[in-house]
C-alpha cells in the first residue's frame, strides 16, 4: 500500500469496511468502523436519522435496527470511485443497495417476510488516512415501496431494481489517472452549467442536452421519481415536472456546496445541500404550489462512453423534502399501520 497513489491507498483502506457489511456481523462491522473513521467523524445521514457524531453513534442509530429488520443483511457496492475536489479534498463515493430479508418492521415500515433492496449513495471524505466525514442518502421509500407501504403520489417514471453500470466497471481500479479523473468531471460541470441555463436564459435548446448526453442515456432516479430512458424520458418525467414547479433552480450559489470529482470515466458530486430552490407552480411529485423555499441534497454518480453520459444514478432525500414542507412522510405511513397486523391499532407503531 506504501506505493500507492492516494486514492487507490483510500480505496484499500475501505475495502475491509465494505467486506465487512457484505459478511455482516455485528462485531466485525463495529470493529471496521473504528479502525477507519476518526472517534469524531461526522455522518451526515438521510432523514429521518440526522447528524451523528462517531461511529458508535452511527451504528447503533443507523445500522443496528436494519439489522433486527433484515438479520442476513448485505451490502453490495456496484461503483466505487475516489478523486479529488478542486480545494484539494479527497473523497471515495460509492453506489450500490443494501439486501436481504425483511422479517421485522424497520422505522415502522411493515415487514415484507421477502428479500428487499435498498439502493445507496455514500461518500467519504478522508484525512490521513482516516474517514472525517460521511455524506450519505439511503433510499428508504424504495423499501415502502417493496412493503406496498408508500403513502404518497405514485411516482411518474419506471419504479424498478435500479441496475449496476452496463459496462461492469464501476469498481475502479487503479492507478488513479489524473487527467482522465478531470476531463470526465470537466464534462459533468459543463453540462449541469448548460442545464442551469433554463429556463432562465432561453428554451430547451439552451441545455444542449445531445452535446452532453448519449441517446440510449439512463437516468435512474431516486424511488418517488423512477427512472427514465433516453433523452425525452428524462425530459417528461423529471426534468419538466421539476423546473415547471421550481424555475428558481441554481439561483442561489450561496446556499449550497458541491463536491465534484472524477475517476477515469466516472464523475460524482456531493453536497450537504446542493440545491436550493422555490416550490411556487404545482408539477412535481403532486405537491402544491406553495412558495416555499426548500433545500436538496442530491448524491449523483455518471458514466461517460464515448464522450457523452450514458447513465446517471440519482439519489435524492426527498424524505428531507417532505418534512420541510410539513409533511410527515412516517407519520401518514403510521396512519396506513393502525389496520395492518402486528402494528398497534391507535398509534400505527409496531411492538
Amino acid at each position: 500500500m506504501d506505493f500507492m497513489d492516494q486514492h487507490s491507498r483510500h480505496k484499500a483502506l475501505l475495502s475491509p469496511l465494505r467486506a465487512a457489511q457484505y459478511d455482516f456481523t455485528e462485531q466485525d462491522v463495529r470493529d471496521e468502523l473504528k479502525k477507519l473513521m476518526h472517534p469524531d467523524a461526522v455522518f451526515h445521514m438521510c432523514h429521518p436519522f440526522g447528524d451523528l457524531n462517531g461511529p458508535d453513534a452511527f451504528y447503533n442509530t443507523v445500522y443496528a435496527p436494519l439489522l433486527t429488520a433484515l438479520p442476513d443483511l448485505e451490502r453490495r457496492d456496484y461503483i466505487v470511485m475516489a478523486g479529488s475536489e478542486d480545494d484539494g479534498a479527497d473523497w471515495i463515493g460509492c453506489g450500490g443497495y443494501h439486501t436481504g430479508t425483511f422479517t421485522n418492521p424497520w422505522l415502522n415500515i411493515p415487514a415484507t417476510g421477502h428479500q428487499i433492496s435498498m439502493r445507496f449513495h455514500e461518500f467519504y471524505r478522508f484525512e490521513n488516512e482516516q474517514i472525517v466525514e460521511v455524506q450519505a442518502i439511503w433510499d428508504i421509500p424504495e423499501v415502502m415501496m417493496q412493503a406496498q407501504a408508500w403513502p404518497l403520489s405514485p411516482s411518474l417514471a419506471r419504479e424498478w431494481h435500479v441496475p449496476g453500470p452496463a459496462t461492469q466497471d464501476g469498481l475502479v481500479p487503479g492507478p488513479y489517472d489524473v487527467e482522465q479523473g478531470r476531463k470526465t468531471c470537466a464534462h459533468i460541470v459543463d453540462m449541469l452549467k448548460h442545464l442551469s441555463l433554463y429556463p432562465s436564459t432561453g428554451g430547451p435548446e439552451v441545455m444542449q442536452l445531445d452535446r452532453f448526453w448519449h441517446e440510449k442515456m439512463n437516468w435512474y432516479g431516486p424511488a418517488g421519481i423512477g427512472t427514465a430512458r433516453g433523452i425525452q424520458g428524462f425530459r417528461n418525467w423529471h426534468q419538466i415536472p421539476f423546473l415547471a414547479a421550481m424555475p428558481d433552480r441554481g439561483q442561489y450559489p450561496d446556499e449550497v456546496t458541491h463536491h465534484f470529482f472524477g475517476d477515469q470515466n466516472y464523475a460524482a458530486v456531493t453536497g450537504w445541500p446542493n440545491m436550493a430552490q422555490t416550490i411556487s407552480a404545482g408539477g412535481w411529485l403532486g405537491i402544491a404550489p406553495m412558495d416555499k423555499k426548500i433545500s436538496l441534497r442530491s448524491l449523483d454518480f455518471w458514466r461517460l462512453e464515448n464522450g457523452k453520459i450514458r447513465e446517471n444514478w440519482v439519489l435524492v432525500d426527498l424524505l428531507h423534502m417532505y418534512d420541510q414542507i410539513g409533511v410527515d412522510v412516517f407519520a401518514r405511513l403510521r396512519e396506513f399501520n393502525k389496520s395492518r397486523p402486528g402494528f398497534d391499532h391507535e398509534t400505527g407503531k409496531a411492538p
